[in-house]
C-alpha cells in the first residue's frame, strides 16, 4: 500500500478567523460526521504537528509515562479494531457510533493507565490533543479544495495515514463511500 503524507496546510487556513467556523447541526449527525471526517483528512498534517508539539512537551516532562501511555492506547485501539472486525455487534457500533467507539477505547486506556499511575500524562498528552482535533474538525467549515482532496482519498486515488485510521474506524464521507463501492464493482 502506497501511503502519501498530506501537505501541511497554511496556518492562516487552519485558523482563518471566526467567519470560517460554525457550530455543527447536531440534529443532522450524518452531515456533522462528514464535516469531521473531511477536516480530519484535509488538515491531518496540521493536527499531527499540534499533537506532536503537545505530546513532546508532556513527554519531556514525563517521558516514561508518555511512552507507556502511548503504547497502551495503541494496543487498546488495535485490540478494539480487531475485535470489531471479528464481532458483528462491535462492528455495527463502530460504524454507527464512531465517537462512542473512540470514547470506549480512551476509557479502557484510562483504566489501564490509572492502574499504573500515569493519569495526568494520559489526560494532557493523549486525550487533550485528540479533543482539540475533534473540536476543530467539528467547527471548521469546509472549502472546495478540502472537499476535492477528500474525494480523491475516498475513492482510493491516494492514501494517507489519517485515511487509514478512518478506514479502520469505517468512517468515510457518505458520497465517497458510494463512489468507492461503484469503482470496486466496475473493477470486478
Amino acid at each position: 500500500m502506497n501511503v502519501n503524507f498530506a501537505p501541511l496546510r497554511a496556518w492562516d487556513d487552519f485558523f482563518p478567523g471566526p467567519d470560517r467556523f460554525a457550530r455543527p447541526d447536531f440534529r443532522d449527525i450524518s452531515k456533522w460526521n462528514n464535516r469531521v471526517v473531511s477536516n480530519l483528512l484535509y488538515y491531518q498534517t496540521n493536527y499531527l504537528v499540534v499533537a506532536a508539539t503537545m505530546i513532546s512537551v508532556v513527554g519531556f516532562l514525563s517521558p516514561f509515562n508518555m511512552i507507556f501511555g502511548g503504547i497502551v492506547v495503541v494496543l487498546v485501539f488495535t485490540g478494539f479494531v480487531w475485535a470489531a472486525h471479528n464481532k458483528d455487534i462491535l462492528r455495527r457500533m463502530k460504524k454507527q457510533y464512531p465517537t462512542t467507539f473512540v470514547m470506549v477505547v480512551m476509557l479502557a486506556s484510562y483504566f489501564l493507565i490509572s492502574m499504573f499511575g500515569g493519569v495526568m500524562v494520559f489526560v494532557f498528552g493523549i486525550t487533550f490533543p485528540l479533543l482539540l482535533m475533534f473540536i476543530h474538525a467539528s467547527l471548521r467549515l469546509r472549502n472546495l479544495k478540502n472537499k476535492l482532496e477528500n474525494k480523491m482519498e475516498g475513492i482510493g486515488l491516494k492514501r494517507t495515514p489519517m485515511g487509514i485510521v478512518l478506514d479502520a474506524l469505517e468512517q468515510q464521507e457518505e458520497s465517497v463511500s458510494k463512489i468507492a463501492d461503484y469503482i470496486s464493482k466496475v473493477k470486478e
